[in-house]
């Protein structure tokens, strides 16, 4: 039987925060048993706040609203913007998800929980509708709470699975990627070819990278997204019924990933520069037109489109940082001036750009 974990008697709060990601390089062939390298951003996070109850007798449990779970609005066109912008949902049924997970994994494990109720709340500054994975950060940092509050271990290998299973139970198409970055934080490059294990365990091989070997990379995103590929596009339902063009441009974007990391090993080790950069930059413009190709310009979003195109315009190399609403940008060259160049095309168009800072990982290492 498993050892107890009671709740400590501390009356303090307890707040974690979980980062955004970017995903560099590989994605979307994450979800079809790939691989794929991603960031951990630290410009943007979500912020979850447990509050003990007061009465160490109460059992109550709340979940607050935050800012995006309003049910009161000003004006019907009030209500219209902030629902086209943020969507239908907020992040309070996020958090309940998660607390049913964590308790079905506490009963699993016959983990002795204290009965002593709490408050959840949570903030985000990740721009929402912007592929930088805004609501598994709410989740990843209610995780890390309920873990601290109750004192319960859960291996940082199966931390990703869990916040997954919470978001499938919401009918969110998501895969490992982005959960798995949010738990290690850092640079990851990660490889789903193992079937078995991604369908069995919940996981793949994950390689942590030094932070210092990426070079300067910028994100531009639309702070008033205004399509994020609303046509819907059959990829999934074609790679299942094992078309060839799709299944073999998915494994292309994997192989990218692979030869990523190679490129970015050798930035890391030797400090080199010029040429690994620009090919790193060419892999990531092969990633986004494997993806229009895959999924059509219609399906991803004349904004979207218009995002990347502007960006490379200025002769930087970009891609999506997940399925649209923001893009990560290599500069092909280090002068101040296309750096500049980029920025103003990009804001004369109505776009937001700054510069990329990694939230560093824990201890290096891999993890199975």
């Amino acid at each position: 039987m498993t050892v107890g974990h009671i709740c400590p008697d501390a009356q303090d709060d307890i707040t974690n925060r979980a980062y955004a990601r970017v995903g560099l390089l590989g994605n979307p062939s994450d979800g079809y048993f790939g691989k794929c390298i991603s960031v951990s951003v630290q410009n943007f996070f979500a912020e979850v706040t447990l509050t003990p109850n007061q009465q160490i007798f109460s059992s109550r449990v709340t979940i607050e609203p935050g800012p995006s779970d309003s049910t009161v609005f000003e004006s019907l066109d009030t209500l219209a913007a902030r629902t086209a912008k943020n969507g239908y949902y907020g992040g309070a049924r996020l958090l309940r998800a998660l607390c049913l997970k964590f308790h079905e994994h506490c009963v699993k494990n016959e983990y002795k929980l204290s009965e002593r109720g709490f408050t959840l709340e949570y903030d985000s500054n990740i721009p929402t509708q912007a592929g930088l994975s805004g609501s598994s950060a709410i989740i990843v940092a209610g995780l890390k709470c309920l873990m601290q509050y109750y004192s319960v271990y859960i291996p940082l290998e199966e931390q990703p699975a869990l916040v997954l299973s919470c978001e499938h139970d919401l009918g969110i198409n998501a895969g490992l990627q982005d959960r798995v970055i949010q738990c290690y934080e850092g640079v990851v490059y990660m490889d789903f070819s193992d079937e078995e294990m991604v369908r069995t365990q919940g996981k793949g091989v994950y390689t942590r990278l030094p932070e210092s070997c990426l070079p300067s990379l910028h994100i531009v995103y639309d702070d008033n997204p205004s399509d994020s590929g609303k046509v819907h596009a059959d990829v999934k339902q074609r790679w299942e019924r094992g078309d060839e063009d799709v299944r073999s441009k998915m494994s292309r974007v994997a192989e990218l990933a692979e030869r990523g990391y190679r490129v970015l090993s050798s930035l890391g080790t030797d400090k080199q520069t010029g040429e690994p950069t620009i090919e790193l930059g060419m892999l990531m413009n092969a990633n986004f037109n494997l993806r229009k190709e895959m999924f059509g310009a219609e399906a991803l979003g004349a904004r979207n489109v218009e995002m990347i195109d502007t960006a490379r315009g200025a002769g930087s190399f970009a891609k999506f940082t997940g399925s649209g609403g923001a893009a990560v940008v290599l500069c092909a060259t280090k002068s101040e001036e296309e750096r500049a160049a980029m920025y103003a095309d990009c804001e004369a168009k109505g776009f937001k750009v700054c510069p990329l800072v990694v939230n560093p990982g824990k201890p290096s290492g891999r993890a199975a």
